[in-house]
């Protein structure tokens, strides 16, 4: 399967995560719902990886990429704290919108950090984005 295929499944579950964790945290504390979350996630995501038999590959994990996956890892935990505290507060369709703005941040550090080049077209797309987010929040 394509990868784009695999973002747009991401894509879809990202939106019903917003609607499912908007319904959770009514009269829930949002740091609350967010370690639940994780766990519930963990939990999940332990039993796929067991089931596909992937634990026999955690020994090929270099000390450089274990880093990096920890890494990864709290900035996704600080991402979904700061997304379910702004679900609390606002608005699904505000939120998520504004929450694409990662793509702005993760084209940005991509050219910082990894050498990706900015097209003029994906420079389009990424004030697009902008302006859709600054649309939401206005």
């Amino acid at each position: 399967m394509p990868w784009y295929v695999y973002g747009i499944l991401s894509a879809f579950f990202a939106g019903l995560v917003a609607v499912f964790g908007k319904l959770g945290l009514k009269n829930v504390d949002s740091t609350l719902a967010t370690s639940v979350r994780a766990v519930i996630m963990a939990v999940f995501l332990v039993i796929v990886a067991t089931s596909l038999g992937k634990w026999q590959q955690i020994g090929t994990i270099s000390g450089k990429a274990l880093y990096f996956i920890i890494l990864s890892g709290v900035a996704g935990a600080l991402s979904w704290l700061f997304y379910f505290y702004a679900l609390k507060q606002g608005n699904v369709a505000g939120v998520a919108v504004v929450d694409r703005m990662s793509i702005i941040f993760a084209v940005l550090f991509a050219a910082l950090f990894l050498g990706e080049a900015i097209t003029l077209k994906s420079g389009i797309a990424l004030v697009l984005v902008l302006a859709g987010a600054v649309l939401m929040i206005i």
